[in-house]
Order: C-alpha cells, then structure tokens, then sequence
C-alpha cells in the first residue's frame, strides 16, 4: 500500500486496460543470465522459448507471479558503451533504460544477503524522503541495474 495518495484512476482512458507484465533485458546469454537470476537470486523459470537466434526466458522472483524479467540472450547483441555503472550518479548520465525495481521488506537485509553471494551493490542504501523510501541498487553480470525499494513507516 503507498503512503501517499496517487491522483485518481483514469478509468475512461481507452488504455485503461493497461498492466505492467515484465521487462526485457538483452544479454549475450541465456544461461549466464539463469545462473545470475536462477542461481543467486532465487528467480524461478516460468517458460523457455527460442526466437531466431536467441533463447528467450521469462523468470519470475521467488514469490511474486505478477512480474517476471524476460531475458533474450544469445544471438550478437553487440557491446555497451557506458555500462557497467560504478555508481548511480553516473547512471543518470545517459538515456534510455535505466533500471527495474523489486520491493522488499528490508533493503539492509536484502543488501546483506546479495553481500553474501557476492553481489556488488552499486549504491549503497539510502532514504528518499520524497516518496518515503529506503533504496539500494545492484546489478546483473551485464550491467542491467536494479533498485530494491523499501517502504518506510
């Protein structure tokens, strides 16, 4: 629940239908992308397709079946110019993607337990006043950054 009133609902909008579902995130491999998300973060796999030259995967966080990351690896998809990030202010250098969000209930022991498998936090936790949250951000062996986004009191 948010703690602060969002405007009202435009449910006359012709795209009121509208959900968030997943977002795709581009990597040379699937399987280096699996043992990131599969293998450190616990994601599960919910389906495995193949498209041309690449193996798509959609994979959803341990207990959440209302967003998944859909990975495209394989095929060549050519090198990044500005990642890896080596902090947050940097990121915000350049457009375009920037990052996704997973809620948790605590980002200092979220951030701990990413420590223990030895996943670099890019920002360490911080409080954003203006929308009354705790943030940290971390990110996948390809540069994808990630916020874990805490809701404080």
């Amino acid at each position: 629940m948010p703690d602060f009133t969002p405007p009202a609902k435009n449910t006359g909008s012709p795209f009121a239908d509208m959900r968030g579902h997943h977002v795709a995130v581009r990597t040379p491999s699937l399987e280096e992308a699996k043992d990131f998300y599969v293998g450190k973060l616990d994601f599960r796999i919910v389906a495995e397709w193949n498209y041309a030259d690449e193996q798509l995967a959609y994979l959803a966080p341990p207990n959440d079946d209302s967003f998944y990351i859909e990975v495209l690896g394989g095929g060549d998809p050519g090198p990044f110019e500005v990642r890896p990030y080596t902090d947050l202010g940097d990121s915000l250098k350049y457009r375009g993607y920037h990052h996704f969000c997973l809620n948790v209930a605590s980002v200092d022991e979220t951030v701990a337990k990413l420590r223990a498998r030895n996943i670099p936090i890019i920002t360490e936790p911080f409080v954003l006043e203006a929308i009354s949250r705790k943030l940290a951000f971390f990110a996948d062996p390809f540069g994808n950054l990630i916020e874990l986004a805490e809701v404080l009191p």
